[in-house]
């Protein structure tokens, strides 16, 4: 990836005004071409180990950088970052690869995110018959290295409905996202072997994708 791109988002998020972009709009498609082609060249060594996201469009996951601010306080019209999804999405039930470009911000990640209600019975499901399996999946050394743990950013506080208490896979059922991050440094994501690396740390979620969308098969 290009240093401009993110110099771009810097002087963005100083100038987070509809002048300032259209004055800057090459700056903002030479950056949308830098990071298109960064996902395409991520798609194909992501498909190396699960063909699956070969069939994903890269122009069509990347995420529209005008923010909806209809129904927000902050009125500022454009986001700061460049996202893309790759076989996961809100709602979805397949599990999938995220990419977060922002400056000192940016992360990987992946799992399941946000499932629907009835997937999230299935996933929860799956963890309470297999939990000798998932757990093989989030304590793998890989796993651990990267990811240290699933996020707990979003979590019930008793266990689901359904569930026993004593439940062996309590606090993992009380989980409403099957996700994990691993934090970027600016210096990763301009890495002449970023792509390659990338990969490599996807690859330790791809276990983890395969066990929560087994259920949907």
């Amino acid at each position: 990836m290009k240093s401009s791109t993110l110099s771009f988002l810097k002087n963005l998020t100083k100038n987070n005004n509809r002048d300032w972009f259209n004055e800057n709009k090459n700056l903002y498609t030479e950056s949308q071409q830098d990071v298109l082609e960064f996902v395409e060249a991520l798609i194909e060594e992501i498909g190396k180990f699960d063909e699956e996201i070969l069939k994903a469009d890269a122009k069509k996951s990347l995420f529209r950088i005008y923010r909806d601010t209809r129904f927000s306080k902050d009125k500022t019209p454009y986001k700061t970052n460049f996202g893309s999804a790759l076989g996961m999405g809100k709602g979805n039930q397949n599990g999938g690869y995220y990419l977060h470009i922002e400056p000192n911000k940016s992360f990987l990640a992946g799992g399941v995110y946000q499932p629907g209600s009835s997937v999230l019975k299935e996933i929860r499901k799956e963890i309470s018959m297999n939990g000798e399996e998932f757990l093989e999946i989030v304590n793998n050394k890989d796993f651990k290295k990267y990811f240290g743990e699933l996020s707990q950013e979003s979590k019930l506080v008793k266990v689901p409905q359904g569930f026993e208490k004593d439940d062996k896979m309590a606090e993992f059922l009380k989980l409403k996202n099957f996700v994990v991050m691993y934090p970027l440094k600016d210096g990763e994501l301009l890495a002449k072997d970023a792509v390659k690396n990338f990969a490599k740390i996807y690859k330790a979620i791809k276990p983890l994708n395969d066990f929560l969308t087994a259920p949907f098969l």
